[in-house]
């Protein structure tokens, strides 16, 4: 099964980098798509898929699993879904895992936590995500950047702060290289989240490539 996506090409005859943003629960593919203007990386490529599943309340909204209640069959069948579409880029793309990076917002942020250690990423990045139970590293640990929002000391009322503080200690003790980050903001992307992310990327170019 492919993924529903929208593709930002790469400015360059042929890209150096892919980058893939995984949109959070409710939203779709356009939600993140927005990222493209704001990196304006003139050498990758972007991908934004869609969740394969309506969401139950919103119109055009997609989901990854249901919220609502104990969607075991929904998350595994996502999983398998994302990992097949990703497993098809390098084909697609001409870009390697190796010079990949993937991220995503909220449930997508879950998502890339879960399915990204499958993969030789050059990184992943998770914005105000989680990590699903029970789920560890697979074969590879890319460097991991995880931000998360507070505000005045309360938690994000979507996703509490302390998940990804869960996050960072279990990646870590797997041996993940986890930059972690907290920002006072809402459930939402900020430019401070957003430069951070940047210097993210940047950083493991640098010391990559």
């Amino acid at each position: 099964m492919t993924l529903e996506t929208i593709t930002i090409p790469s400015q360059t005859e042929t890209p150096q980098y892919l980058l893939i943003g995984l949109h959070g629960w409710g939203a779709n593919a356009q939600d993140l798509a927005t990222l493209a203007s704001v990196l304006n990386w003139n050498n990758t490529q972007m991908m934004f898929p869609e969740a394969p599943f309506d969401h139950p309340q919103v119109p055009h909204g997609k989901m990854w699993y249901d919220l609502q209640q104990y969607d075991e069959q929904g998350l595994n069948h996502s999983r398998q879904t994302l990992s097949d579409w990703l497993a098809s880029l390098e084909s697609s793309t001409g870009v390697p895992p190796q010079r990949t990076f993937l991220t995503g917002f909220s449930q997508g942020g879950a998502m890339t936590l879960d399915v990204g250690f499958g993969f030789p990423f050059a990184g992943l990045c998770s914005f105000s995500g989680y990590l699903h139970p029970q789920r560890e590293v697979n074969h590879y640990s890319p460097p991991t950047l995880i931000i998360h929002g507070i505000i005045h000391g309360t938690e994000d009322p979507v996703v509490p702060i302390s998940l990804a503080q869960k996050a960072r200690d279990a990646l870590q003790q797997q041996g993940v290289d986890v930059t972690y980050q907290e920002f006072s903001m809402q459930h939402e992307i900020t430019p401070e989240a957003i430069e951070t992310f940047k210097q993210f990327v940047n950083s493991v170019c640098q010391a990559r490539f």
